[in-house]
């Protein structure tokens, strides 16, 4: 099976506390699960590799795979373990997320469980540093992979996604570098890379991960849009206007957009245009798969606002 885009990481049920509402309404999260819907809401052939529990949260994510026309013929069921569950809650300062992912079944996967042809047979791969952070055998299990791709001239995308609450800064520094060292397409966002390099103007931070190795770098900034850079040039790119509620899913949005668009035009500037748009039309609904606009959707907010522009 030829596919686009393969993800990689752990897909987890997403309760979200509604603004004015009580309780916490559910749906769907989990980082590169995210960007690979996102990425099929753009017209991209996607497939994802993970591991899930037997269990009710679990078979939602196959029936939103199915959904969504991801293929999830590579995805593992562990009898043993369970599916992840985060919440999200928001307060003056944004989202804020809580875990009840320890022991769960993505984080049980092996060097040896990865489905190396499958990922073989992609166009790009895509992980990041929650699908490295969750256990030390999924972060082996993330070199696996990325090593299969780059053997088979697989493009490998990185999003850096980093979560202290998994790991020190110092381990995550270590594991999302070397395996940044290895990546054709780096997603970093900035907050992120300000604490993983050190760094904080945007121009030393696409150079840094440049410098790495990186072919392209699109560098999310929140509401000012990204920074794209490639070893010969570099682009800001403004985001577009819009009544944003909650922006739990937009990096992700981000990724799978921008991944999708630079299957299809293999123009990095414009894939990050294309990935702003997606991004900001995700922040104005609450949850991380449920706002994620269609591509005519983010065609056309692309129209109206090049044409409402002086």
């Amino acid at each position: 099976m030829s596919l686009d885009i393969v993800g990689m990481g752990e897909p987890m049920l997403e309760l979200n506390q509604v603004k004015g509402e009580d309780g916490y309404k559910p749906g769907f999260g989990g980082d590169t699960s995210n960007a690979i819907v996102a990425a099929a809401r753009s017209g991209a052939k996607t497939g994802y590799f993970t591991s899930l529990g037997n269990d009710t949260f679990g078979r939602g994510f196959l029936d939103l795979w199915r959904t969504e026309g991801v293929d999830a013929s590579a995805v593992k069921i562990d009898e043993d373990a369970h599916t992840g569950v985060y919440f999200v809650t928001h307060g003056p300062e944004g989202h804020e997320f809580s875990y009840l992912r320890a022991g769960s079944a993505a984080s049980r996967i092996r060097p040896q469980d990865v489905p190396t042809d499958y990922i073989r047979a992609a166009k790009i791969v895509h992980v990041s540093g929650i699908s490295q952070a969750i256990s030390a055998s999924a972060a082996d299990a993330v070199f696996v992979a990325i090593e299969a791709a780059r053997a088979a001239g697989v493009l490998v995308s990185y999003d850096t996604n980093l979560r202290l609450k998994l790991w020190s800064l110092t381990r995550a520094r270590a594991i999302i570098h070397e395996a940044m060292r290895a990546c054709d397409i780096a997603l970093p966002g900035l907050d992120d890379a300000e604490h993983l390099t050190g760094l904080t103007d945007p121009d030393a931070i696409a150079d840094f991960y440049l410098h790495l190795g990186a072919k392209v770098v699109a560098l999310t900034l929140g509401k000012q849009g990204s920074l794209i850079a490639t070893p010969d040039t570099r682009l800001r790119v403004p985001s577009i206007s819009v009544q944003a509620v909650d922006a739990t899913g937009a990096g992700d949005t981000f990724d799978g957009a921008f991944l999708a668009e630079y299957l299809n035009t293999r123009d990095p500037m414009r894939a990050g245009r294309y990935a702003n748009a997606a991004a900001a039309l995700s922040t104005t609904g609450y949850g991380a798969v449920a706002p994620m606009p269609m591509r005519e959707t983010v065609l056309k907010a692309l129209a109206e606002a090049e044409s409402a522009a002086p």
